[in-house]
């Protein structure tokens, strides 16, 4: 568990700068392993793999669950065995502290 899954995702409508890539290197170590900051930072995004259909689906209805939560919402690929999570925050055109949040929520779903 680290310091952002503690944190609340704030509303966001813009008019704020996004993340510089230096804060979101910072941020990216309180993430588990398998999250990519994208070349332009300005996205986070990790691929996972489950044993089945119905693994990988528990694991979407959980992500959803959070991202209601948190009125902060990812862009999803879901496939047979794979989910690809990409975080970023529109509002910003880049990134902001809510993804981190999300992210580092969905760190805590069991994989199994």
């Amino acid at each position: 568990m680290t310091e952002l899954t503690e944190k609340r995702c704030k509303p966001c409508e813009g008019g704020v700068p996004p993340l510089t890539r230096a804060e979101a290197q910072g941020l990216m170590k309180q993430l588990a392993a398998g999250w990519h900051l994208a070349d332009d930072a300005k996205s986070i995004r990790r691929e996972l793999a489950f044993k089945d259909f119905y693994r990988t689906m528990s694991f979407v209805n959980a992500l959803a669950h959070i991202a209601n939560i948190e009125d902060h919402h990812p862009d999803l690929e879901v496939g047979y065995n794979y989910c690809r999570v990409l975080f970023t925050t529109h509002a910003v055109n880049g990134l902001s502290e809510n993804d981190f949040i999300c992210a580092a929520k969905i760190d805590a779903i069991p994989l199994s």
